[in-house]
């Protein structure tokens, strides 16, 4: 398929590219495409994923995948969070088309995604009501926490928080242990 050819493109134009190591997206017809993460992205989320994974054991809410994945909430969209929890009963279908309510979506930034994730995906998440999206940033060892609301993100360096409906106690992650080194 040319992709310079379609200046919109849909989920099913997306989901027909080549798997050639990249990611390919559609936010409202816009082709976005990423190149395969740095070692140090995928570190990262696999931090992340192991302590959200913990926490869902104790509160089981949701579940958690990571991407590649196939979120889609109309024909000219379709996501692959890095990172993401869908609400229980969804998950149990095990069937992508039918995972829409995400708990909590998160990307990590690289210097090839940060304008997608900042404002496309961003955008895209509050319009479609995710309650929580963090944008994490290894390099400023930062994360932008967006609700659906919020205008401006809170930028938290310390630790960061999140606490879906029905659980206990909030999930908190200490951002220098999610950002130390090897």
């Amino acid at each position: 398929m040319d992709m310079v050819a379609h200046a919109y493109y849909t989920a099913d134009m997306v989901r027909a590219l080549p798997n050639d190591g990249n990611r390919y997206e559609t936010v409202f017809g816009e082709l976005l495409v990423t190149p395969a993460p740095k070692a140090w992205h995928q570190e990262v989320l696999r931090r992340l994923s192991r302590v959200v994974e913990h926490y869902l054991d104790r509160y089981p809410v949701g579940h958690p995948f990571n991407s590649p994945a196939d979120i889609s909430w109309s024909d000219d969209v379709l996501v692959q969070p890095d990172l993401f929890v869908v609400d229980i009963g969804e998950a149990k279908t095990m069937d992508w088309a039918r995972m829409k309510t995400l708990l909590l979506a998160v990307e990590i930034l690289s210097p090839t995604t940060a304008r997608h994730d900042r404002f496309t995906k961003r955008k895209l998440y509050q319009d479609v009501g995710i309650p929580t999206y963090w944008i994490v940033d290894p390099d400023a060892q930062s994360v932008e926490v967006w609700t659906v609301e919020d205008r401006f993100p809170t930028v938290c360096t310390e630790t960061v928080e999140w606490k879906p409906g029905g659980a206990g106690e909030p999930l908190v992650v200490d951002l220098a242990d999610l950002f130390r080194p090897l």
